[in-house]
């Protein structure tokens, strides 16, 4: 699909995979509006990692759990030109066991993370999808929805019950999502990152982040946002890739701790 006049929208474009990526499809010729959470009062981080991209880039601050976030993005993205990707980057990593040293795990805390990484990515697709029916097909597609789960969908460790299952709810509605939009000529597609240098890796302690980088197999090291971008782009040219989830993790299979 030749992205040249025309727009996508990027969940957590601010940092990290989602940065990564807005920059890949600016590349392309799109323009990109990149949603992100607002910088705090004092802080303009996000705000500046946007401008960083260059003109293409357009950011539009927000909470993806809201559904008018993902709908005034979809709109801003349309009106500067048919909106042909959508990429959910926007995602947390928020520990907790079963049982943990305080106790239960809090059910706010397990269904804000859902909230945040399946209820986010939903609200993206549905009003992406909505925009992108309306657009004259391309290479014989309107438009592709690329989301992102993880490995911890498929080999989730302890201490990752929210983690996971909002990952394996991205993974497992990735499918009948695709099935539905075929109709439309939308593809629906999920990458499942392995151990990627990203700011969610950044907050671990060392001890933990050494931990995960002698896993890597080969390549020999962690993931990089760009390699996550270059699937992305992957994605979006070859017509044949719908309904499935790729892992993108060198061959990591994670151990239970």
């Amino acid at each position: 699909m030749n992205l040249t006049s025309a727009s996508a929208v990027v969940t957590g474009g601010a940092s990290g995979l989602g940065h990564a990526t807005a920059q890949a499809l600016i590349r392309a010729g799109a323009q990109v509006i990149v949603v992100d959470l607002p910088d705090a009062e004092g802080s303009s981080d996000r705000a500046e990692a946007v401008a960083a991209l260059g003109g293409s880039a357009h950011f539009h601050p927000g909470d993806v759990t809201d559904p008018q976030t993902s709908a005034d993005a979809v709109a801003a993205a349309a009106r500067m030109a048919p909106l042909r990707a959508a990429i959910s980057c926007a995602g947390v990593a928020t520990p907790g066991k079963l049982l943990g040293r305080k106790g239960p795990l809090p059910a706010e805390q397990f269904m804000k993370v859902l909230a945040i990484n399946a209820g986010g990515t939903v609200n993206l697709m549905t009003a992406a999808a909505a925009a992108m029916q309306e657009n004259d097909p391309v290479d014989g597609d309107r438009g592709v929805l690329i989301n992102t789960a993880s490995v911890a969908a498929f080999d989730g460790q302890i201490g990752q019950i929210a983690y996971s299952a909002s990952k394996g709810a991205v993974a497992s509605l990735t499918l009948p999502a695709a099935r539905e939009l075929a109709r439309h000529a939308v593809r629906v597609m999920t990458i499942a990152p392995g151990l990627f240098e990203t700011p969610m890796m950044a907050g671990l302690p060392e001890t933990a982040r050494e931990s995960l980088r002698a896993k890597a197999l080969h390549p020999p090291r962690l993931g990089r946002p760009e390699d996550y971008a270059q699937l992305v782009m992957q994605i979006i040219a070859n017509p044949m890739l719908n309904g499935e989830t790729i892992r993108l993790d060198g061959a990591v299979r994670l151990e239970p701790q």
